[in-house]
């Protein structure tokens, strides 16, 4: 460091409390070269890089700053191999943008990669931080070390029930995370760290369907065989394969305090469960040299167990003279018209009312229907609701008929749901 240069190298601890730390740091040490122009862009890349650093390693976070003339450079390293990705994330994502804020306010930044970990590193040369849409450089890595890989055969994946199960793991560890932010220990945050890894892995090399967010398209083109592929390559470093098992325990803990109510987060389709148990088991299979095996359709399964009842007035659908069909948010059907039993063939409410939606659904939208049911209760994605489209509905003979669907969601005490749906030939 030149005798111009003002700067710092502090060891973080894994804890919460550590991207506070790191704010400090920049900015005393910004406010002794006098530059405090740059103290508002500096502290929010900061808090963004440490932030990713702290919850997808779970390792101590090594932070360095220096400031001359030239202005600001700030490197923080972990202990995690996984390289941050740009991903561009539309209204469907949850979370993920991040990164973006860090590209938008800086001048420069870009990810180093070594032996050990990873250095994220970026630089600011003004306090302008204008938060343009457009980056202002683009992204930089280096990638410096062959580590050993496993590649894993995916077969018959499910594109967008892939999508739709990491927008809901990804919401039930944030969840877990937070709960355990009272006593978090560092084997809770390497725990989430290696489960975070395991998800961002399978978001790299696992194709997103693109059925977009318009509700005639998405109705389109969210139909099989296009939403499924029949075979995807996910390479799994060495190192990371153990993150799997971890990913795969840590979502059951979780699962288990959602399911006592300890947890918000919505109640979760058997599809979406399986789906993960599916691809961790293939991870650790096919490690052992051992032959793929393929995703198998789960939508005959019966709705999710462990919620109590709604407390919710069924005989508005069931003595209904329209055609109305009600589900709660486990997917199961409630009520049921007498109009919309007999545009569907059947006599009775008992031969529909305790089964899941998907047993009105032509096979070849249920991924759809899955994938949609799930990122709604995930994070509020709903671009059919109350918009009225032309779907096929199954009958009880198994024929199909064109109806008219318009659906409304009502929101019940206690975070539930339950959804309304009328059917019009």
């Amino acid at each position: 460091m030149d005798e111009h240069a003002l700067g710092v190298h502090r060891s973080l601890a894994p804890h919460p409390a550590s991207v506070g730390d790191a704010r400090r740091l920049v900015r005393e040490v910004l406010t002794g070269a006098g530059r405090l122009d740059l103290v508002d862009a500096a502290e929010t890349a900061v808090t963004e890089v440490v932030t990713n650093a702290l919850v997808h390693a779970g390792t101590r976070i090594g932070l360095s700053t220096r400031v001359d003339g030239d202005g600001l450079r700030v490197e923080v390293t972990d202990g995690s191999a996984q390289l941050p990705t740009l991903r561009h994330n539309g209204t469907l994502a949850g979370t993920g943008r991040g990164l973006h804020l860090v590209q938008r306010t800086v001048d420069r930044w870009g990810v180093d990669s070594h032996r050990t970990g990873k250095t994220v590193w970026f630089e600011l040369d003004d306090g302008d931080a204008s938060y343009v849409d457009a980056p202002r450089d683009l992204q930089v890595l280096s990638r410096s070390d062959a580590r050993g890989t496993v590649h894993v055969e995916l077969r018959n994946v499910p594109l967008l029930l892939h999508l739709a199960w990491h927008q809901h793991a990804e919401a039930l560890l944030r969840e877990h995370l937070l709960f355990s932010l009272g006593d978090l220990e560092l084997d809770g945050l390497q725990a989430h760290a290696a489960s975070s890894d395991a998800i961002a892995l399978m978001l790299d090399h696992l194709p997103d369907p693109g059925v977009g967010e318009d509700p005639d398209k998405l109705m389109a083109t969210a139909v099989e065989p296009g939403v499924t592929s029949e075979c995807q390559l996910l390479p799994v470093p060495l190192a990371s394969l153990v993150h799997f098992r971890v990913l795969g325990e840590t979502l059951d803990a979780a699962l288990a305090l959602a399911d006592d109510g300890v947890l918000l987060t919505a109640p979760t389709q058997p599809e979406i469960r399986a789906f993960r148990r599916w691809v961790c088991d293939e991870v650790e299979r096919q490690s052992r040299g051992e032959a793929p095996v393929p995703w198998v359709d789960q939508s005959e399964a019966a709705p999710p167990e462990g919620r109590a009842g709604l407390e919710w007035a069924t005989e508005v659908v069931s003595t209904s003279p329209e055609a109305l069909i009600a589900a709660d948010d486990t997917n199961g059907i409630i009520a049921i018209s007498q109009s919309a039993l007999a545009l569907l063939g059947y006599a009775d409410a008992g031969q529909l009312v305790g089964r899941r939606l998907l047993w009105i659904i032509p096979p070849r939208l249920r991924q759809a229907h899955l994938a949609g049911f799930t990122m709604h209760l995930a994070n509020g994605r709903s671009p059919l609701l109350e918009h009225p489209v032309s779907v096929p509905a199954l009958r009880a003979d198994g024929s199909e008929t064109v109806v008219e669907l318009t659906v409304q969601s009502q929101n019940l005490p206690g975070g539930r749901h339950v959804f309304v749906a009328s059917l019009r030939p």
